[in-house]
Formats: structure tokens, C-alpha cells, sequence
């Protein structure tokens, strides 16, 4: 007779191997996450510093053209400030007057220290003989144009995000998997009170979620909501809708945790890569641009953004707030349609 530990341990492994799609996320999926990132992140030649220089100053835009290695744009004030707030550039040349040509950059951020030696290379190189070009340093230190300020939105719209997809998909999945739904099933509840129950029991912990962020931002690195704080909580409860929306789709018809659990990080991971929570994801290919701000969580992410920081009006945001109900809305009513108790 074998010992009992050692034939539990069997059936759970039985279990498990017998579980295809278990077998896929936990073993297959990695292994194409890891060929994906290996040849995304790849060795190469580092991107170009992406420098902004204020419309008017042509003789600067050509000396650092025709230096290379740098992304030149040459844009009106506003547009250059807003492109170095969303850490689209990392550097802004903002005034020349003789031989001191201003720099504007955040100094918190790495590749703004190698886009300004990079930009006064450049110049000197163009300068020849002329006398040597100094370079005037302004730091960007007011809110809405930090670092901080661009991450703290990012991250409570990764919040919203992992607090739905989790929290509702997993509660459903594991009820599913002891074989409660069947008795939910012999009730008279509708099977759409079911999935709006869960939802509606996130959302009573999505202030809370939302307001900790805010709070300690604002006290711990004086951050400022610009647009106050009823847009900013409308735009998190449509983010939260329809990341719970997704979460009720993928659990619709799963009945293991382990199958869950791989389609939840199938769903996230590309989010976490591409829809700019710690830096813009305007630093991706053009091609994949489109895709990139059809994804639920940038669009959340740049609404956020854009109220917290920019002081933006609600009525502005149309184009994210309409990507996030879709999502929310299309995929609720497919979970609905699909929706198994057993």
C-alpha cells in the first residue's frame, strides 16, 4: 500500500495533465511571451534621444538633423510642452539667443540626461569655429509636467484594471469550479442579476482604490487633479465597467482556475507592455499605433492623463470614453449570451 501523501500528490498531478489548456497556459504561453519580448527587446542599436525644438528656430532643427542620431519635431510652445509632459520627447531646445540656446527636460528622467549631451554635440559640431555653444538647463519641476505626474495616472489605471479582471473572473470561475452555479441555476435569479452583481460589488471598492492613489500622490509629491475629482471618478467607473465587462467574458464559459488564470494574464500582459503606463507608448512603431490606442487601458490611461494633469474638460475625452463602453458594452452582452453554469 503507498503512503497517502504520495497518492494525493499523483491525483493532483493527474489532475493537471489531463487539463490541455492548463497544461498550454502554464508551460506554451510563456514560452511564446518570452519569443515575443526576445525579439521585441532584441539587441540593437538604442532608439534615438526624441527632441522637440520650438517652432522658429530652423537653424537648430537643421544643425541637429543633419547631426543624427537624434528624433528631431519641430513644434509650436504648447505642443512641445504637452509632448515633453507625456514623455513623448525627452527634451525641448526652447529658446536660442546667440551662442545660449535654452533646454527644457525633467531630471528625473534618464534619457533626457543623454537627449541634452546629444543635443549639445550636435550643436557645437555645427558650430565649428563660432564660439562654443552653452546650453541653459530649465528643469521641469511644476506639477503636471513631472515624471510622477505622468505615472500616477498609469498606475491607477493599472489598478482599475487588475482589481476588475481579477477580482470578478477569479470569484466566478472558482464558484463555477465547485459546482455552486448549478445550484444558483435552480433559483429564480436571472442570469444577468448574476454577472451585474459582481460588477456592481467591484465598483464599491473602486472609490476607495482610486481616492488611496490620489491621496497619497498629492500628499506624499503635491500632486494636482486639474479637473477636479467627479470627472476623474466618472472616467474610472467607466474604465472599471469595462475591464469588468472583459473579466465576465473570459469567465463566461472556463470552469478552471489554472485555464483563468493563463486567459487573464493573456489579456493583460500586452496592456502592461504597450498602453503606456511607465513611459508613452508613442515609443512604438507607427504601424502599431492604431492598435495600441484601441486597447481599453490606454484609452483609460490618456483619459486620465489628460484630466489629472492637463486640467482637460470631460466633453474632450469623447474618443477614450468611447473606446472604454465599447469594450465594456460588446463584451458584457457576448458574456451574457455564453454565459455556463456548469
Amino acid at each position: 500500500m503507498r503512503h497517502p501523501l504520495l497518492e494525493l500528490t499523483r491525483a493532483r498531478l493527474l489532475e493537471f495533465v489531463r487539463e490541455p489548456a492548463a497544461l498550454f497556459w502554464v508551460f506554451g504561453f510563456p514560452v511564446l511571451l518570452t519569443i515575443a519580448l526576445g525579439l521585441a527587446f532584441r539587441s540593437r542599436v538604442p532608439d534615438e534621444p526624441q527632441v522637440a525644438v520650438v517652432a522658429g528656430l530652423a537653424h537648430e532643427v537643421a544643425a541637429l538633423k543633419a547631426a543624427g542620431g537624434l528624433g528631431v519635431r519641430a513644434l509650436a510652445p504648447d505642443e512641445a510642452a504637452r509632448a515633453l509632459r507625456t514623455g513623448e520627447v525627452a527634451l525641448v531646445v526652447a529658446r536660442a539667443e546667440g551662442d545660449r540656446v535654452t533646454v527644457r527636460f525633467d531630471p528625473t528622467r534618464p534619457e533626457s540626461g543623454t537627449a541634452r549631451l546629444a543635443v549639445e554635440r550636435a550643436l557645437e559640431r555645427a558650430a565649428g569655429a563660432a564660439p562654443r555653444v552653452t546650453l541653459v538647463d530649465e528643469h521641469v519641476d511644476e506639477r503636471g509636467g513631472r515624471y510622477v505626474d505622468f505615472l500616477v495616472p498609469g498606475l491607477i489605471g493599472l489598478n482599475i484594471m487588475g482589481s476588475s479582471l481579477w477580482g470578478i473572473g477569479y470569484a466566478v470561475v472558482s464558484t463555477r469550479s465547485r459546482r455552486l452555479l448549478k445550484r444558483f441555476a435552480a433559483t429564480p435569479m436571472r442570469r444577468a442579476h448574476y454577472l451585474l452583481s459582481f460588477i456592481l460589488s467591484r465598483l464599491v471598492f473602486l472609490a476607495a482604490e482610486v481616492a488611496l492613489v490620489l491621496g497619497f500622490a498629492a500628499l506624499a509629491f503635491d500632486l494636482e487633479v486639474r479637473s477636479g475629482v467627479l470627472p476623474v471618478a466618472l472616467v474610472s467607473l467607466l474604465g472599471a465597467l469595462s475591464f469588468a465587462g472583459i473579466s465576465l467574458l473570459i469567465s463566461a464559459r472556463t470552469d478552471s482556475v489554472e485555464v483563468a488564470n493563463g486567459l487573464m494574464n493573456a489579456v493583460t500582459m500586452p496592456m502592461w507592455l504597450l498602453s503606456g503606463t511607465f513611459f508613452s507608448y508613442a515609443k512604438f512603431p507607427e504601424p502599431l499605433q492604431p492598435l495600441i490606442q484601441a486597447l481599453p487601458l490606454t484609452a483609460l490611461n490618456d483619459a486620465l492623463r489628460a484630466l489629472v494633469n492637463e486640467g482637460a474638460p470631460l466633453a474632450s475625452q469623447a474618443a477614450p470614453l468611447a473606446v472604454l463602453a465599447a469594450w465594456g458594452v460588446v463584451t458584457f452582452v457576448i458574456a451574457l449570451r455564453t454565459f455556463r453554469w456548469q
